[in-house]
């Protein structure tokens, strides 16, 4: 199995800097419906790297 210096998981705080937004407002999209999956590791949110880029692409306008 071949390793990477990133995981396949991000943190909110990873996620939120990608982004470069608040912790805060990452978790109002999270109660708005509009974030990323995200995955419950007992206390702890995880979002999966492919479910990001996924929603990226979705979210992604293309200029006319």
């Amino acid at each position: 199995m071949a390793t990477s210096s990133k995981s396949e998981f991000m943190s909110p705080k990873e996620l939120a800097d990608l982004l470069g937004i608040s912790v805060s407002s990452l978790y109002s999209m999270n109660s708005w419906g509009t974030a990323p999956r995200r995955i419950r590791v007992g206390k702890h949110i995880r979002y999966r790297r492919t479910d990001v880029e996924a929603w990226l692409q979705r979210n992604t306008i293309e200029n006319a």
